[in-house]
C-alpha cells in the first residue's frame, strides 16, 4: 500500500475511532480532531490504521448513522413522540391563527386543541416510514460521502439525509398522514372546528392543507433529532455499541 493511502487510512481511523470507539471513558471538553489525536499517540500511528480498509471504516459510520436513525424513529414513532415534545410539538397551521383567536374568544378553544392534538398523532403513525428511507440512504452512501461528512460542518451527515430523503419521504408519508387524519378524526374535527368559526358574524374565510402541514413539520422533527443523533455520534461514542464497530475498532 503507498505511503499515501496509507496516511489517508490513518488519518480517517483517527477521526472515526475518535467519534465512534467504544469505551467506558467519555472524553469532555475536547473536539473530535483533539480526541484523534490523542489516541493516535496512544496506539502508535498508522501500523494500525493499515491494517483497516477504508470500506471497514466507512461501514463503521454506516453503522453508528443507522442506530442513530433507528434511534430518531423509534422515539418520534410512539404516542407522545410528537404531541408532548415542546422542540417538534405540530401547531395549527398558520392559516388557522385568525380561527383560534376567534374560537377562544367565544369559547370554543377545545375545538382547536382537539385537532391539534391529531395532527401531533398522524406524524407519529406516519414516522416509522422514514426507517427504510434512511437505511437506503445509509446504504447508498459513497465513501466520497464519508469523507464530505467529516469535513463538513457538525450536521453533514444530516444534511445529507435531508438531500437523499425528503422527497420520498414526503411522498411515502402523506397517504399515511391523510389516512391517519382521517382515522383519528383530525377532519372531522377540523370541520368542526371552521363551522364554528363560520358561526361568527363577519370573519374573513380562511383554508389550511391539513396533511401537508403534518407532512412538512413531521419530516422537520425527524431531521431535528437526527442531528442530536448525529451529535451524539461525535461527541458521545459510549452510546453507539454494535458488534461490527467493536470488529472495526478491534475493542
Amino acid at each position: 500500500m503507498k505511503h499515501s493511502n496509507i496516511k489517508f487510512l490513518g488519518m480517517l481511523q483517527v477521526v472515526f475511532m475518535a467519534t465512534l470507539i467504544l469505551s467506558a471513558q467519555v472524553f469532555a471538553g475536547n473536539s473530535w480532531l483533539t480526541k484523534g489525536s490523542d489516541l493516535l499517540k496512544s496506539f502508535g500511528g498508522g501500523d494500525k490504521a493499515s491494517a483497516l480498509t477504508i470500506e471497514e471504516i466507512g461501514a463503521g459510520l454506516k453503522e453508528a448513522l443507522k442506530v442513530g436513525s433507528e434511534n430518531v424513529v423509534s422515539q418520534l414513532g410512539t404516542t407522545d413522540g410528537f404531541n408532548m415534545d415542546s422542540n417538534i410539538h405540530i401547531p395549527l397551521p398558520a392559516s388557522l391563527e385568525k380561527v383560534k383567536s376567534m374560537l377562544s374568544k367565544v369559547g370554543m378553544s377545545s375545538l382547536f386543541e382537539d385537532l391539534e392534538l391529531k395532527l401531533n398523532r398522524a406524524a407519529e403513525v406516519a414516522t416509522p416510514k422514514a426507517k427504510q428511507l434512511f437505511g437506503d440512504a445509509i446504504t447508498s452512501m459513497t465513501m466520497e460521502d464519508v469523507k464530505g461528512i467529516y469535513d463538513g460542518p457538525d450536521d453533514a451527515a444530516t444534511q445529507y439525509f435531508k438531500t437523499k430523503m425528503s422527497p420520498e419521504l414526503s411522498k411515502e408519508m402523506k397517504p399515511v398522514i391523510e389516512d391517519s387524519l382521517s382515522q383519528v378524526g383530525a377532519v372531522k374535527s377540523y370541520d368542526d372546528m371552521m363551522k364554528g368559526y363560520k358561526s361568527i358574524p363577519f370573519v374573513p374565510d380562511v383554508k389550511a392543507d391539513l396533511t401537508d402541514h403534518v407532512v412538512e413539520k413531521g419530516m422537520d422533527g425527524i431531521f431535528y433529532y437526527m442531528a442530536k443523533e448525529e451529535a451524539a455520534i461525535r461527541q458521545n461514542p459510549v452510546k453507539r455499541t454494535t458488534e461490527l464497530l467493536k470488529k472495526v475498532f478491534n475493542k
